[in-house]
């Protein structure tokens, strides 16, 4: 669906991913699904606040993921 989205999660992005990532992804991910580029002015706070949300929940995500066998040969 949203195929110009990176994975975020180690071993995909070797370093730990930013806010700034995670709020790339959020950015396309609502753009997709809206089908807005860029939000009319009465959309703009619905379409500002889904991506403060996806983003948050981003966070929430991979703060939680458990990946196992990252650190093998470590």
């Amino acid at each position: 669906m949203c195929r110009s989205i990176k994975t975020l999660r180690p071993p995909a992005l070797p370093e730990e991913a930013t806010e700034e990532d995670m709020r790339a992804a959020a950015l396309q991910y609502v753009r997709k699904v809206s089908g807005f580029r860029a939000p009319a002015a009465h959309n703009r706070e619905v379409f500002d606040r889904a991506v403060d949300e996806i983003t948050a929940a981003t966070m929430n995500l991979l703060d939680g993921l458990e990946i196992r066998g990252a650190s093998r040969g470590a």
